[in-house]
This record gives C-alpha cells, structure tokens and sequence, in this order.
C-alpha cells in the first residue's frame, strides 16, 4: 500500500469559522464549564461556556475600541495560561489573526515576526517580554501598542470597549469562511529564517471536529486535559481548539516545574507531551525507586507491563500467569505512576516525534495508553493518529478524516486534505517548493503498511550518506540512545565519513540520580564526560541501540559533549528539536576528532 485516505465525517458549511465552536456550545450547553483556572496553588476555579464567551466578547470589544480591523494580525507572546485561550478566541472574535511568537524567542526573532507578519498590536506576558520587544520595537512600524499581560493589559484593553456594541462583535466573528486565514504560526525552524505558515479556519475547525468524531472516547466524553506544551507550538494549538469543539474542560500549567503538582490537583483524563516528556517520566520513575531500595521491583514491573502489553497484540492475548503477574505489578507499582499523573489519565497524545515501541509498550503495561500520532505546522498539528480501539505501537496510526497520504518513490511522505496549510506568508517562491502538484511534501521519510497504519522512518534532509554509499536515517539510532537517563540529546553523523558517529550530551536533570543509583559519589555535568562508569553505561546504550540497524549503519564511536543542547542557547527549537545544521557547524571539530587516527582517549568504539 502506497496511499490512504480516510472518509470525511463532519462537513462543515462554507460560511463558518472557529467562532461557531464557542456559539454553538453557548446555545448547546452554556452552564458546562470550559475551562478551570488555577488562581492559586492546587485551587482550580471553573469558568463556564458563557462566563468565557462573556470575557472573549469584552476583549474583543477592545480590541475593536484599539482599531484591529478584520484581518489585522495581532500578535500573542506568552506562556501557556488562560489568557492565552482568552485572547486567541477574542482576536477571531474581533475579526483578526492571532500571530503566537514564543516567550524564549530573541529580539532578531521578535522583530522578524512583527514585521513580516504586520503585528498591529501586540500582547506580551511580562516585563521581560516587553524588554525584548523594546530592543526592536523601532524596525517593527506595524506595531503601534505592546500591552503586558501581568501589568493589567488584559483588563485595560477591556476597559477600552466599553463603547463598542454586542452587534459589532457578533458582525465580526460572521466575517471569516472557512477558507480565511486563522493564524499565522511561524514555524521554529532547525534551519534558516522561520517561514510564517498561514492556516485558515478549515484547516483548524474541519479538523477538530472530525478528529473529536474519529476518536470520542478520548476527545468527547467529558474529558479533561492540562495543556503544558507551547500554545505558539501548533501542537497545543490545536488541542486547545480540539477540548473546545469536543467539550474537554481546559487547564494551563505555564510553569514546567510545578507541572506534577498542578496534574495531581487537575487530574486530567488525558494528556498530550513530546516524546521527551515521557522519557523523563520513566528515567525519574526509575531513580526514584533506586533511590527506595526498589529498583529490583521497578524492573521487574516494567518488562511485566512490556509483556503484558505486547502480548495484547497476540491472537490469545496475555496468559493467566502473566494477567496475575501484571495484577501485582500494578498493586506494587502501576498504580503509584499513574497517582503522579492526577490518577484519572487514561490516555495520552504523543506527538512531535517518535516514541519508540518499548516506551509505547511501558506506558500501555501501567495503564496509560498512548497514542501516537503524526504531522507538521503544516498540517494544523495531527495528519493521523493511532486510535484506542486500533493501535499499532511503533505506528503513528491510521489519517485522521478528510487527510490523505501518499508514499513517494523515494519514500518521502505527501499530504493532501483540509487540514493542509494554504502557503507560507509573504513566500511564493518556498510555497511552491512545498507542493508536488496537489500535494504537500513532508520532507519526513515513511511506509504504510497493509491495514493503512504509517510509519515514520526519519526526515529526507537529515538522511545520511556514508562515504560507502549506505544510507542511513539517524533518527532509528538518536530516538533509543535519548532513551537512557543519562542522554539529553544525540546527534548522529557520519556523512560522507567513513562510519558512522555520534555526538552525545549529558542530561543535568537525569545525572545526580543515575549517580546515586548506582553508588556513585556526586559529580558536574563536565567531571562525568571522562568517568569511566558513565562512559561505559553510555557505550551499553549505545550498543543497544545498534541492536536496531545493520552493521553498516551502526555507530562506531561516540564523543561526551561538555555542554547540553537548550532552547536558551540556541541548538534546541522550542518545540525541543535539535538544530541539527547549527550543531554540525559549531561542533565541526568534534565530529572531525571522531574520525581522526587514534581518537579513543576522546571518543568510544563500540560494537
């Protein structure tokens, strides 16, 4: 199988806009609450459909008041919180189009959005948000007002409507059709300038409401979901949109650190992160019960819920002894997991990523099912996703309504539906390139297999050449070295070199435990890129993941990085992909000490 579309199910008319999701609940249930708003700590206050509509009408009548006029594009820098929901549904209330930027983003990228995009008027979250605008407020002429967030600029645009009427708001959100713009979502970009993706109101509204019909048990039961990842990252984006057409109640947690206090006091009945996230959950489930004498017991209760589940993909499923065993498993260990998570989660969206079969097996084996899924900015977030009655692990599962797929020859993967981007903004010329007649090219790598299951093997750009003529796709090798709790990140290289190689960074948060589990005295990120211990755990996971590939795919050696790759020094996007281009040009060196002749103080062979 080469190419699979899945039926429409929700048609939505030409005249409608997202809106229609918050009039439409008003009429249907104006008393169901919407959202729950953490005022202060582990306290969540409810706000029903028709307390948030009220607020969204009082701001949009402000920025009517501010002059936004239909179409003007008004710009979001924040964390995720509230406010964020508030002003992204009362700017389309207001007949604009939010534009987010991230909170971490520099001044150059500050200025370049404002500008490119046209920010008449700009919402920032603090004074620290502010600062950074101020540095280039002079080279962005189409913003004329940055309000903040937390010194009351929510308050004073509403204050400013005062004049404007009901009947001017709801003239304005019947402005817009399907096929107008929503949002303009500058992608973070591992490489070059971010292009501004211009997504309409079909491509979030049509998407949202067929994927709430393609997956009910999880998106339109009465659900309840913590939103912690980005809302400038398409990803929560659109699941913000998706709880409001499918009736999830909404928390914010705009703080990562408090992030397991607020699920325990939420407790969400699903959750969505990055691969990343439920990386770390394991690496600190699993020191924390070193650190209790209990590492024994962790194991032995991880490779039961590994059993267990993928004995559930068997014809005669899991065997009573293995039924009892999990049992127990659960009693002594499943059960406190899922406690950490709010205790109500029984699903999980996974995206931006691959998690990889062993993580989905875990997780599935403790009773938290994950469903993977798949897609780009491009493509509103979600092109597919695996379903609870029909999962694949290590798939990203079947195309969500109205979305096609399509394999090209060269294995690169081609979009086509209405959730599909119109064009990058102000961009013709990378418009183009972006599309094979109707179809839009991923740049990932991938295969379907017969049941209409995708599975992604890597991107196109990062493929590597070896000077043998192999083709490699590092991300095989990247996703299960990342997996051990001392990496943060790995680069995997090797093109047009004779072998393969890798670049690895330490991570901070996982070291001090892994240390102390395995009776090791405390030591700096620096001092543990030359202990033999650590260099030898890293060569254990390192053969491991070779396990995975052919030989001549396999990494040979590997070099300790003395520093992580983070957002705030520029090698991680805020969506925490590496700059893979970035990495390769900074750490030049480092690559080229791997191949030199006699390079083993510096780096590892492995088999």
């Amino acid at each position: 199988m080469d190419e699979m579309t899945t039926p429409l199910r929700v048609e939505l008319p030409q005249t409608s806009n997202l809106n229609d999701l918050i009039t439409q609940r008003l009429k249907d249930e104006p008393g169901a609450v919407l959202a729950e708003v953490q005022r202060s700590p582990g306290s969540w206050e409810p706000v029903t459909v028709a307390e948030f509509d009220a607020q969204v009408v009082a701001l949009a009548k402000g920025l009517v008041a501010k002059g936004v006029q239909p179409g003007d594009p008004v710009g979001i820098m924040s964390r995720t919180r509230y406010e964020w929901t508030l002003l992204d549904f009362a700017v389309w209330a207001a007949g604009g189009v939010p534009v987010p930027i991230y909170e971490t983003s520099s001044a150059e990228q500050v200025q370049w959005i404002l500008s490119d995009a046209g920010v008449t008027v700009l919402f920032v979250e603090d004074a620290d948000n502010a600062a950074t605008v101020a540095e280039v407020r002079d080279d962005a002429p189409s913003c004329r007002e940055v309000l903040v967030i937390d010194d009351g600029g929510i308050d004073a645009t509403v204050a400013a409507g005062a004049e404007v009427t009901d009947e001017e708001i709801a003239r304005r959100r019947g402005l817009a059709g399907l096929d107008d713009l929503a949002t303009i979502i500058y992608t973070s970009g591992t490489t070059g300038r971010p292009k501004g993706v211009e997504l309409t109101h079909r491509n979030f509204a049509a998407l949202a409401r067929n994927a709430v019909a393609f997956v009910p048990t999880v998106f339109a039961e009465r659900g309840r979901t913590l939103l912690f990842l980005p809302l400038a990252h398409v990803f929560a984006r659109f699941i913000q949109v998706l709880a409001i057409a499918g009736g999830t109640v909404l928390g914010h947690s705009p703080d990562i650190k408090h992030l397991v206090d607020d699920l325990g006091t939420f407790r969400p009945t699903y959750i969505l992160a990055v691969p990343r996230v439920f990386e770390k959950v394991y690496n600190s489930a699993e020191q924390a019960a070193a650190a209790g004498g209990k590492l024994k017991i962790f194991h032995w209760a991880a490779a039961t819920g590994i059993a267990w589940s993928r004995a559930q993909d068997t014809p005669q499923g899991p065997s009573l002894w293995l039924r009892l065993q999990h049992k127990v498993a659960d009693t002594l260990v499943f059960s406190k997991l899922r406690a950490r998570l709010g205790g109500q989660a029984q699903y999980a969206v996974s995206g931006g990523g691959p998690l990889g079969e062993r993580l989905g097996h875990f997780y599935r084996g403790i009773g938290l099912h994950i469903l993977e899924g798949y897609g780009l900015t491009e493509s509103t977030a979600p092109t597919c996703v695996n379903r609870p009655e029909q999962t694949r692990i290590g798939s990203v599962g079947h195309q969500l309504p109205g979305c096609s797929v399509r394999i090209a020859p060269d294995g690169e993967i081609l979009l086509k539906g209405h959730h599909i981007f119109r064009g990058y903004h102000g961009n013709p010329e990378a418009t183009a390139e972006a599309f094979d007649g109707e179809w839009f090219r991923t740049g990932d790598l991938g295969s379907l297999d017969d049941d209409g299951f995708l599975r992604i093997t890597g991107r196109k750009k990062e493929l590597i050449v070896t000077a043998g003529g192999k083709n490699v796709a590092p991300a095989v090798l990247e996703d299960r070295i990342r997996a051990h709790a001392l990496v943060s990140q790995c680069v995997v290289v090797g093109d047009n070199k004779p072998f393969i190689g890798a670049l690895v960074t330490l991570d901070p948060e996982g070291l001090p435990g892994w240390l102390s589990m395995h009776g090791k005295p405390e030591m700096t990120v620096e001092q543990a890129t030359t202990d033999p211990d650590v260099l030898a755990a890293l060569d254990q996971a390192v053969a491991r993941a070779n396990k995975a590939v052919s030989k001549a795919e396999s990494i040979r050696k590997f070099t300790v990085l003395p520093g992580d790759f983070t957002i705030e020094n520029g090698y991680l996007t805020p969506s925490l992909k590496v700059k893979r281009a970035l990495v390769l040009k900074d750490f030049a060196d480092d690559v080229e000490r791997i191949y030199a002749p006699g390079a083993d103080r510096e780096s590892l062979h492995t088999s």
